[in-house]
């Protein structure tokens, strides 16, 4: 149409920028495409949930891809199974319903390990954090998986989130459509990462990469890629989130990690709990610092010219987190589902999100929000 008007020289140039400014307009409405990469932290997968809910309030992001780990997997399968078609139209609030239904059942979890004991308002996360680390269930339960395996139930053994997950649409779960969807386990045989995509996907799989060797039985199934049947625990071991499953063509470049576990601690632990506590950190973050200071490498060397993008792509990282808050809990909150805590993790994950947008929503599709030089300078 544009063509057709432009007659002669004289409005060739004014023709040219009223399409270029038509082309601008139209890349400006549609959504920026991302990936999501959410790792795992048993109950402070709250934080997520909160983060989710204000993503996908968003209509002018679009969700590509779904990296999860542990309660990331949980919350991936929450949204995917929302955002495909089979859902129905309104994917963006069946995704949020699917999520405040999920944390509503993990919040009443009533079990020894994962046991919902108290639901005393306190003033702050710290004061809940430390009258859990000192109460008489949890040091019975830190006891006890010391002492005893979780073999010792016997045939009395139930893993209690499979009520839950047992209840999730697989059919939604894994449809092609929507979101690509990774499930990341850690393989006992070999301590090998195992990532499930897609029809691979099951209520064995999803338990697996939640699956804490000392809380939980590990998860065992046939494994077609293996061709026996393996053991699986949590994939944070070995990706929490792995982050590789999001770098196919097929997806945006765009990388936005949801972090549950904090990076840094000034203080250095002192107490029992405090040692146990830091120790758990650095365990579910060495993974995912090792992709990110791999990815730190590729990308100097294609901003150097040592490689090209047809070789390897030139991801962009960025992150959600709210280490403040994450400092003031552990280890203790991550296993006992406080509704408090829960209520306290989702709106912050929500105030975290809505932050990042505001300040960093013109780097999605330009550039890394992450600081990945400064990070392993």
């Amino acid at each position: 149409m544009f063509r057709r008007s432009c007659t002669d020289h004289r409005h060739h140039d004014q023709c040219r920028w009223r399409l270029d400014r038509a082309v601008t307009r139209r890349r400006a409405s549609a959504p920026k495409r991302i990936n999501l990469a959410l790792q795992g932290g048993g109950a402070h997968g709250a934080f997520t949930w909160g983060a989710l809910k204000r993503i996908l309030e968003d209509p002018a992001l679009e969700i590509a891809g779904i990296s999860g780990t542990s309660a990331g997997a949980l919350n991936g399968a929450a949204v995917k199974a929302g955002l495909s078609h089979a859902a129905g139209e309104d994917g963006r609030q069946t995704a949020i319903d699917n999520l405040d239904w999920l944390w509503a059942q993990v919040g009443a979890v009533n079990d020894l390990r994962l046991t919902n004991w108290m639901n005393t308002l306190f003033p702050t996360p710290s004061i809940v954090t430390q009258a859990i680390e000192y109460s008489l269930p949890y040091s019975l339960t830190d006891m006890a998986s010391q002492f005893f395996s979780p073999y010792a139930y016997g045939p009395f053994y139930k893993n209690p989130l499979r009520r839950i997950v047992d209840r999730f649409r697989f059919d939604e779960v894994c449809a092609d459509d929507g979101p690509a969807f990774f499930v990341n386990t850690t393989r006992v045989r070999d301590g090998k990462i195992r990532v499930f995509s897609q029809q691979e996907v099951t209520t064995d799989v999803i338990l697996a990469s939640a699956c804490l060797p000392t809380v939980f039985q590990a998860i065992e199934f046939y494994d077609e890629r293996s061709g026996r049947v393996e053991a699986f625990w949590d994939g944070g071991y070995t990706g929490n989130p792995a982050l590789f499953p999001l770098f196919s063509r097929s997806l945006p470049e765009d990388i936005v990690i949801v972090n549950i576990n904090p990076m840094e601690r000034d203080e250095v632990p002192c107490t029992p709990n405090e040692i146990q506590n830091r120790v758990n950190e650095i365990s579910f973050n060495s993974s995912l610092l090792r992709e990110l200071r791999a990815i730190n490498f590729v990308q100097r060397l294609l901003h150097n010219g040592a490689l090209n993008n047809e070789s390897m792509r030139d991801v962009k990282i960025h992150m959600i987190a709210d280490d403040e808050l994450m400092r003031d809990l552990s280890v203790a909150t991550k296993l006992l589902p406080s509704p408090f805590i829960l209520g306290r993790l989702k709106d912050a994950g929500y105030a975290a999100t809505d932050n990042f947008l505001r300040v960093n929503r013109d780097k999605i599709g330009n550039e890394s929000s992450v600081d990945l030089p400064s990070m392993f300078s």
